[in-house]
Parts: structure tokens; sequence; C-alpha cells
């Protein structure tokens, strides 16, 4: 703790919310806290929300990657330089909340459904998201509603996820997210960096008999390894 200047540490010491408030007393014990941590630890079961609460806070956060306890690479975080702080604190309060002007808009162009899962749901459950990160692409004119999405829970929470363990949440390069189904799911050429393609299929209504046969006729128990395999058979 001595290692940072007393502005800093008293800006720390500001923060009494438990979740971000959580994150800095761990990261000042020990130097850094990894998304392992905070969601066995800690019971986060959303690491990026946890970390984002202290970013909007002003705090600047480094994100690195670690080898966890499963041998996999994940996410990890420390504090940045202090000196940047007067940045992020300008970023973060600089952020605005989405009016429900946008979502209405959003709805009345694309119907009241999540862009990602492309489920059809109650308007009160979607929620707006910026197509590219907030952190990475800054704020836009809401009059512009094709800079958000709509997403449900999940979706939010999967991409949010996505976004801060792709190699581009330190490059912050708007261009990138562009391309990426996270942000475009209706026209993208990589998911997070990876050549990858997503094909979402929701069985609903007298379909999920379709989806209980398939799973029986098949003999597997994984009906995306099953849709997989008669794609490739009728293509070929």
């Amino acid at each position: 703790m001595n290692d940072y200047p007393k502005e800093f540490l008293d800006l720390l010491e500001s923060v009494t919310a438990k979740r971000p408030r959580t994150v800095i007393q761990h990261i000042l014990k020990h130097g850094f806290i990894t998304s392992e941590e905070l969601q066995n630890t800690y019971g986060y079961d959303h690491p990026p929300r946890a970390v984002r609460d202290v970013r909007e806070r002003g705090i600047p956060l480094v994100t690195y990657r670690v080898t966890g306890t499963n041998g996999k690479r994940i996410a990890a975080y420390k504090f940045g330089d202090p000196a940047d702080r007067n940045n992020h604190l300008s970023k973060a309060a600089g952020r605005t909340v989405l009016s429900k002007a946008l979502k209405q808009a959003l709805i009345e162009k694309y119907g009241s459904k999540c862009f990602i899962y492309l489920e059809t749901m109650d308007g009160s459950v979607l929620q707006v998201d910026h197509r590219i990160p907030y952190e990475i692409g800054g704020e836009h004119d809401e009059k512009d509603i094709d800079c958000y999405m709509l997403l449900s829970p999940s979706a939010n929470r999967a991409k949010s996820w996505t976004c801060e363990h792709c190699d581009n949440w330190e490059r912050k390069d708007s261009s990138f997210c562009l391309h990426c189904f996270w942000a475009y799911p209706e026209n993208y050429d990589h998911i997070a960096g990876k050549n990858e393609r997503i094909l979402s299929l929701v069985f609903t209504g007298d379909e999920i008999e379709d989806y209980n046969k398939l799973i029986e006729q098949s003999g597997r128990e994984n009906a995306q390894e099953v849709i997989k395999q008669i794609i490739h058979d009728h293509l070929k």
C-alpha cells in the first residue's frame, strides 16, 4: 500500500459498495485478483461486472492472463497507473444510462427479440447494450440506434465475459469489434478473434417434439453434434 500515492489510496478507501470494495481490498492485499477467485472465493458468477464496478469509480485496472487451477488461461486484474485515475474517472462519469426511448426505437425497428439468440421475448426483459463495448468504443449518440443492440440477460452476461477475455480488451481497437459476432451477429467474420461461426437454434412449441425425436433417433445426448453431422452429410 505504501507504493500508492495518498490521493489514490483515499480514492480506494472512499469506495463502500460491497462488490467493488471486495475487489479493491483483495488487490491491495494480494496484488491482483483473478476471475476464478471472484467466482469461487467471493461467489460472483459474473466477474467482469465486479471489475467494471471498480473501473466505473474511476479506478484504473489492468487485465492480463494467468493460469488457473484447471490449467487454462484466465483473466487477472491489478491496479493500473494511479496517474490514469483522472482519465478513468472522466470516462466513468461520462457514461450515461441508456434511455427507454432508445430501447423502444430498437424494438420498433428490429422487434422484441435478443440479437444474439434471436429469441422473441417481453420487452421488459431485454437489455440495451453498446454493440462495441463502451470500454473500447466509448459513448455514442442515441439517435444512431444501430450502435446499440437488444440482448437477453444471459446473452448480455455472455457478451461481457467474452469481451473481457478477448485480447482486444487491452488493444481497444474498435475496427476489430466491427467484425465480431458479439457486436454484429448479423454480419461477422470472427468470434472474439477466433475463426468460428455460431448457429443458434431454439426449439419451441411443437418443435420440441422434433428435438426429442432427433436425440432419440440419433442415440446421442449432444444435439449440436447431431445437427452438425446432418448438415455435413447434406452438403456433401
